[in-house]
């Protein structure tokens, strides 16, 4: 079996007495997009810095098609790096900001000449080759340093929150260019960010960071729908964290009492013991509003809508339930829900997933 393209086998970073990663072991294979996703200060900044050779590991391996590079500096070990500042020369063209990684690297002036062209047309940049980096826009500029990283045919390319600077609606063109170009190059990227919506568009896997671990690794369906600890739970999107108490358990389903005294239903599971506290998640879209009482039915909770407010392609209505408040994401066709108003929450079993407290 082949090793895979990148392995981290132990490693752990402190910085004095400060330990910001903390015997993590994670394996990325090739052709792989891996987002590392968490909070500032969670150690996947740290994590990439160590694996771009910026920073040294203070025990553990780094390993790169099963060869150890974290002795090597960082120009011997073949990755491209984009930074969130671009770091482009500002008295270069942009022809001659991408061709810098060839020429440090003796590579001839006519194949540097055919692949900056080849880099200038992967980003549909051909006709500003000759321009400085401050006549370009910001995405434009974001193009180049991709073109740069891309320029000299690296292993693997690592991006350090690349496109916190952008506004919006770039940002999310910007997006899906890079995931286009993952694919159709066979990238292996690594690509560090703290917005959950660009790890969930752009992964392959999804590595969630907590306090220096990796508090769980998946596909983004995984990560969304069946967060393995409450910290996941609350940092990727919106979630409805309910709390209760295993009362009975099966295959078919597992019964859960909250606070108020009524019974949800989650999937089916016996590794949950009776008696055993728990946090129910649910997201806000998973659920539906009815008006009226359907009496003590399960997954059913009455509640009182507290605000409602429009966002263009949803209502986003708060409610309150004896117990708990709660989120729900409605769309546009369904009533208006007017503040005050006596409604029913409902969701299935399917809808929600259960987390040991």
């Amino acid at each position: 079996m082949a090793a895979p393209r990148i392995r981290f086998e132990r490693i752990s970073k402190s910085f004095g007495l400060h330990q910001v990663v903390k015997d993590l072991s994670l394996d990325i294979e090739r052709g792989e997009f891996v987002s590392l996703l968490g909070p500032s200060g969670s150690g996947k900044t740290t994590l990439l810095m160590m694996l771009a050779g910026f920073e040294n590991p203070t025990a553990g391996g780094i390993f790169l098609d099963g060869r150890r590079i974290d002795h090597l500096p960082p120009h011997r070990r073949e990755m491209g790096v984009v930074f969130q500042n671009y770091a482009l020369f500002p008295h270069m063209s942009i022809a001659d900001n991408i061709a810098f990684p060839l020429r440090m690297r003796g590579v001839g002036r006519s194949e540097i000449e055919e692949r900056v062209k080849r880099a200038l047309e992967m980003v549909q940049l051909s006709a500003m080759s000759g321009r400085k980096p401050a006549q370009l826009s910001g995405g434009q500029q974001q193009r180049v340093a991709l073109a740069r990283s891309l320029v000299f045919e690296p292993a693997v390319v690592l991006m350090d929150e690349p496109l916190g600077a952008l506004d919006k609606q770039l940002r999310e063109q910007m997006q899906l260019d890079i995931r286009a170009l993952h694919k159709r190059l066979e990238l292996t990227v690594v690509f560090v960010t703290h917005d959950q919506s660009e790890a969930l568009t752009m992964s392959d896997r999804i590595a969630v960071f907590n306090r220096g671990n990796i508090e769980q690794i998946g596909t983004p369906r995984d990560i969304y729908d069946r967060p393995q600890t409450r910290a996941v739970a609350e940092f990727i999107g919106e979630t409805n964290l309910i709390e209760g108490t295993v009362k009975a358990t099966g295959t078919t389903g597992t019964s859960v009492e909250i606070a108020d005294g009524r019974h949800v239903i989650v999937p089916g599971s016996n590794s949950l013991a009776v008696g055993s506290r728990v946090h129910i998640s649910v997201r806000p879209e998973r659920i539906s509003l009815a008006a009226g009482s359907i009496g003590a039915a399960a997954n059913a909770l009455p509640a009182k809508i507290l605000d409602s407010v429009y966002q263009g392609d949803h209502l986003r209505v708060q409610l309150d339930e004896d117990a708990f408040r709660f989120v729900v994401r409605t769309d546009m066709r369904s009533a208006e829900w007017p503040v005050g108003a006596d409604v029913v929450a409902h969701f299935t079993p399917e809808d929600c997933w259960v987390i040991a407290a």
